[in-house]
């Protein structure tokens, strides 16, 4: 007796992904929503582009004068501002490698645990709070009269004098401390999803062949969750670059710009010292670089499924 081995899709005429005929059904239903976020971004984008090119004022209808590569050649013989892409390349590879990691072993001793489903509670309760609220909370944590964490290392040796806030060798990592605190929960749950869908008897076999935990998890769980990792790290670089929430909280750029940023440098200057244009021009090689990086990792995680043969997309 024949069996008929069609798939529903086909039997249905849905057709199958990432072919000619599906994209032909999906832009139509597409088409609402890329408008919308076209609208949203594209005139913003644009006008960011008017701005990096203009002496912009602040007050309502004052006239913006061009002034060509002005803002450009002055972003360029900055020092503060190639200090500032210093200081947020330290934080955010420092962030990023921590939380990345932490994470991951969090996700590895939650996965099938006994008590699973609290410990993911109680872990993703510190990603909860804004980010300014977290900043408040740690800056009396740090505080050098009554905060516990100075109290704790200055009982240990570990910071001798000044407090954790004020000196230019601790404030930075001090606030990379909040935002693992803070963030790692978020790494360590998209990292378990992914675990999740390890197959078993591949786990299974490896450990039949003798392979202990480390090597069974970079033989097969490794190559089974780099998506995950991906979505993770990419995450976390575009909240990192654009971070400023704690930086304001905790420092506001000092003690002697040590904790100066770009995005805070950004904000200083179109807020601060209303040089809108020139903060236009700040914001845009901002934007290119976490564009750039995340082309970057999408091309480095993604796995590069087989193309359907001309043949396969005729017969769907």
């Amino acid at each position: 007796m024949a069996v008929d081995t069609a798939t529903p899709g086909a039997v249905l005429g849905t057709p199958r992904p990432n072919t000619p005929r599906a994209r032909r059904y999906l832009a139509p239903l597409l088409l609402p929503a890329v408008i919308l976020l076209a609208l949203l971004s594209i005139y913003p984008f644009v006008w960011l582009i008017y701005m990096s090119f203009h002496a912009v004022g602040l007050a309502p209808g004052a006239p913006s004068e061009f002034v060509g590569l002005d803002n450009w050649q002055r972003m360029f013989t900055d020092s503060q501002y190639w200090a500032s892409w210093g200081v947020l390349a330290r934080y955010s590879v420092v962030s990023m490698v921590l939380e990345v990691g932490l994470g991951t072993l969090l996700a590895i001793l939650l996965n099938r645990s006994k008590h699973e489903k609290l410990l993911i509670t109680v872990l993703l309760m510190p990603m909860m709070m804004a980010p300014v609220v977290a900043g408040l909370l740690w800056q009396y944590l740090y505080n050098g009269t009554f905060g516990w964490y100075f109290w704790g290392l200055r009982s240990v040796g570990l910071l001798d004098e000044g407090t954790i806030l004020g000196s230019a060798d601790t404030a930075l990592w001090a606030i990379v401390a909040v935002d693992v605190w803070e963030w790692t929960p978020l790494v360590a749950l998209i990292v378990l999803s992914g675990l999740k869908l390890v197959p078993q008897d591949q786990l299974e076999a490896s450990w039949m062949d003798g392979a202990g935990p480390v090597r069974s998890f970079f033989q097969v769980a490794l190559p089974s969750i780099k998506g995950s990792l991906m979505i993770a790290i990419l995450l976390r670089f575009m909240d990192n670059i654009r971070i400023i929430d704690h930086f304001i909280a905790l420092t506001g750029g000092g003690p002697a710009n040590s904790t100066k940023v770009l995005p805070l440098y950004l904000y200083e200057q179109s807020f601060s010292f209303f040089e809108l244009g020139y903060g236009a021009s700040i914001a845009l090689t901002l934007l290119l670089v976490t564009i750039l990086f995340g082309k970057l990792v999408v091309n480095r995680f993604e796995e590069r499924e087989p193309r359907p043969s001309k043949k396969d997309e005729e017969l769907v």
